[in-house]
């Protein structure tokens, strides 16, 4: 039986990668781990938006360049991006200044597109049979009426997996199978420090190997 990986990859990198040494994360290597023995790994898909250059750690987004890099040496893998979005709000200050002032202006930035994304390609392939399961890397509740009519309409099994450290009862309610992200199960998934693909060299940022915040 052949199944597909969806990857929630601002979940997974907020929730299990971030301030550890395995953000090199070989997505491959780890899927295989993943898929229960009566499945064989069809297609990986991996749902990110792309940084802005006008990051305040302008590294940052060189950094996930060279890692989407390294994801397209994957065969089975496939890249669906988002985008940011950046508006100006009005928010409440949690307490008023002493100057009688009570909002503020900043500067909000959010992630579009990527759910959006993941939800549809879920529906699309449990639709078309592309595969005979998914297995749906997040800890997202946002994505619990779309498991549950996937696996009602299209009587299609969705396997989560939580990258999150508490359960989430709403997504384990909703999936055929529901277990959290084994950590251990990191490490083991790396890429090499240095990969090949057609344009040259691809090396690990120097900052993901460490514990650094960035």
């Amino acid at each position: 039986m052949k199944a597909n990986l969806y990857v929630d990859g601002f979940n997974l990198y907020y929730r299990a990668l971030r301030n550890t040494p395995w953000r090199w994360l070989d997505l491959q290597a780890l899927a295989q781990r993943l898929l229960e023995s009566e499945f064989a790994l069809r297609r990986i898909r991996y749902f990110t938006a792309l940084i802005r250059s006008g990051s305040l750690d302008p590294q940052k987004r060189l950094r996930q360049q060279t890692y989407l890099r390294a994801l397209r040496t994957i065969p089975e893998l496939d890249i669906h991006e988002g985008r940011f979005q950046s508006n100006t709000a009005k928010r409440p200050l949690a307490a008023p200044r002493s100057d009688g002032q009570e909002f503020v202006k900043v500067i909000e930035t959010r992630e579009k597109g990527s759910d959006a994304n993941l939800a549809a390609y879920l529906t699309r392939d449990a639709a078309k049979r592309d595969c005979q399961a998914a297995f749906v890397v997040t800890g997202d509740s946002d994505f619990v009426d779309v498991i549950r009519m996937v696996r009602r309409d299209f009587n299609f099994p969705v396997h989560v997996i939580d990258p999150q450290k508490h359960v989430s009862h709403r997504l384990r309610d909703a999936a055929t199978s529901y277990r959290p992200l084994d950590r251990s199960l990191l490490p083991q998934c790396q890429f090499p420090d240095e990969l090949v693909d057609r344009h040259g060299t691809i090396t690990r940022p120097p900052a993901w190997q460490t514990n650094s915040e960035r």
